[in-house]
């Protein structure tokens, strides 16, 4: 489960999605986890999952790499969907004790439920697996910008999140490495109870944290040594441009946001 989670990986590659400025991307996952939540009908959904079907083929990661994304939170998916089944008005299809029941509408509930979750972890995977950190850093600085008239150090923020997100993948790895070696040590990890399975991963959790600190230490002696201090007076190696391809990226999204608009005001809603 822990090589499942992709999260903070990048992969290299020179697709539409890929020379996309940051900054648009940033807001257009935005915009597109906002307009996820608008779609109130299977239609406007539809609509939103053909924009997702589309970045995804645009942005030339391998498929199995977000499948792999969407196991890793499958189990909140499904916990999710089953919570949503008996929330349903109408005609019960199905009685559970005596008390719980499954209507139809309930069945469309956790169908729809489900996608949209799906959806949100699919599209947000792609501004990671195709947006490296730096560019990241450098997007989110840009957007914040506006925030220094409040005296916010808007780059000390944006460097924290990046450095943050980048080593999610190192931890996870982390956290294989120290199982591995607990299991070859004998240490049982999956049976038991709900209390043996806690008090199991104590002799992982504190090699990890220990790790952590360490490696945190390493990286704040590496950038004291190069002479970091923040962006004050600094420049960037790469410049960002907005290019036609980032409007018209855009003037899609927002197309396809009116269209979801549009269809909830004629279809009826689902909720």
């Amino acid at each position: 489960m822990i090589r499942d989670v992709t999260l903070g990986q990048y992969f290299p590659g020179k697709s539409l999605i890929h020379r996309l400025d940051p900054r648009v991307k940033i807001i257009l996952t935005f915009l597109f986890i906002v307009f996820i939540f608008v779609a109130r009908n299977f239609g406007s959904l539809l609509v939103m999952i053909a924009l997702l079907l589309s970045t995804l083929f645009l942005s030339g990661v391998p498929l199995k790499q977000y499948f792999k994304s969407l196991k890793a939170v499958l189990f909140v998916v499904l916990f999710t969907s089953v919570l949503n089944l008996f929330y349903g008005t109408g005609e019960p299809l199905v009685t559970l004790f005596g008390f719980m029941q499954i209507t139809a509408s309930g069945i469309e509930n956790a169908v729809f439920i489900a996608i949209r979750i799906m959806s949100l972890i699919l599209f947000s995977a792609v501004l990671t697996f195709t947006t490296s950190p730096t560019e990241l850093t450098d997007a989110l600085e840009r957007i914040m910008k506006p925030l220094k008239v409040f005296h916010i150090k808007v780059h000390e923020i944006a460097m924290m999140m990046t450095i943050a997100l980048r080593f999610v993948p190192t931890l996870l790895e982390e956290t294989d490495k120290i199982m591995s070696a607990q299991k070859a040590r004998g240490a049982d990890l999956e049976s038991g109870g709900l209390m043996q399975r806690v008090k199991a991963l104590i002799p992982i959790l504190i090699p990890l944290f220990v790790s952590s600190f360490r490696r945190a230490y390493d990286l704040a002696m590496a950038m004291e040594c190069r002479c970091y201090h923040g962006g004050e007076g600094r420049t960037k190696m790469k410049q960002l441009h907005i290019s036609a391809r980032d409007g018209w990226a855009s003037a899609v999204s927002v197309l396809v946001c009116a269209v979801v608009v549009v269809l909830n005001l004629y279809l009826p809603s689902v909720f």
